[in-house]
């Protein structure tokens, strides 16, 4: 693959109380007038909600509107997303739009705890509401700090998930910071995954890696895309890519994944949280910078595979 950088999109500037900074794990949703890219933004406390941008379809550099308001907000306190929700998989599923979020809740021994929530559009309203008060993929035994950054694919009666879990933490440049891999389940109902641990899918190879973020699925021709973050100790996140044929077992090809930080600018750090759409005949990535997507979300176009 070779993907053409088309710049930066957005990042938030501090027009709203709510959405001071950042602009991270962008979810695009193609409508027939507009690319609407769901996003979390920070308040000046750090803590995140859901609103989007609104992109031309003939241009997805060009931002067209803004969600004045979030579109989905924090849990009550004690909640396990009192602290923050972050947006990573926006799906449609019998004529219902879902939202799958990770909630971010601080702790005391650990910095904090993400687990994934579940919420669905209200036309009437025009933001998200949660179907539970508690996550849809709590701790278990073996996944016991993170369940979190789920992507759903839903194909008539069959939901699959990738997720991504975490049951360690571990100093990286004296930081404790999470360690964790991709995992795989599968259900009947887009709303209930069981409480079994995941199928491990993705895991740490090298040395350098301890862990990945958010997985961005498609499925093509009767197998399997995926792309994700690769998190190391040395160079933060870089964006890895896989293949499967029956999204269990993946065979990693990072070295085709066709693209990789700039010399200087947002993304010459960092390169996180891609999501891969097609638009008109165009085949685009979504995805972060520096800093974890503090200096915002830009578009590459595939330009060959």
């Amino acid at each position: 693959m070779n993907w053409q950088k088309l710049g930066r999109v957005y990042v938030a500037t501090g027009q709203n109380e709510w959405a001071r900074q950042r602009a991270y794990v962008p979810n695009p949703v193609v409508q027939s007038d507009r690319i609407r890219v769901f996003i979390s933004l920070l308040d000046d406390e750090q803590i995140g909600r859901v609103g989007y941008v609104d992109l031309a379809r003939a241009d997805p550099t060009e931002v067209i509107g803004l969600s004045p308001d979030p579109v989905f907000d924090i849990g009550g306190a004690g909640m396990f997303d009192d602290n923050g929700v972050t947006a990573s998989c926006v799906v449609d599923v019998d004529d219902k739009r879902y939202l799958y979020y990770f909630g971010w809740q601080l702790g005391v021994h650990v910095r904090y705890y993400l687990f994934a929530g579940v919420a669905t559009w209200n036309e009437d309203t025009g933001v998200f509401e949660r179907l539970s008060e508690v996550p849809i993929l709590d701790r278990i035994d073996g996944e016991r700090f993170i369940r979190s950054a789920p992507f759903v694919f839903s194909d008539g009666d069959r939901h699959e998930m990738w997720y991504v879990s975490g049951d360690e933490w571990i100093n990286v440049q004296g930081k404790r910071v999470p360690s964790y891999d991709l995992r795989y389940v599968r259900s009947d109902d887009p709303l209930h995954w069981g409480d079994e641990a995941g199928i491990v899918c993705i895991e740490s190879e090298l040395p350098d890696e301890c862990g990945f973020g958010r997985p961005y699925v498609r499925k093509e021709r009767g197998s399997y895309r995926m792309w994700y973050s690769i998190r190391t100790r040395s160079m933060g996140y870089r964006i890895g890519y896989a293949e499967s044929d029956d999204g269990i077992d993946w065979e990693r090809m990072d070295q085709d994944v066709g693209i990789t930080v700039s010399d200087s600018g947002w993304d010459s750090e960092m390169l996180c949280f891609p999501s891969v759409v097609d638009v008109d005949g165009e085949r685009y990535m979504f995805y972060n910078g520096n800093d974890f997507g503090a200096t915002g979300f830009g578009v590459a176009r595939l330009a060959s595979e």
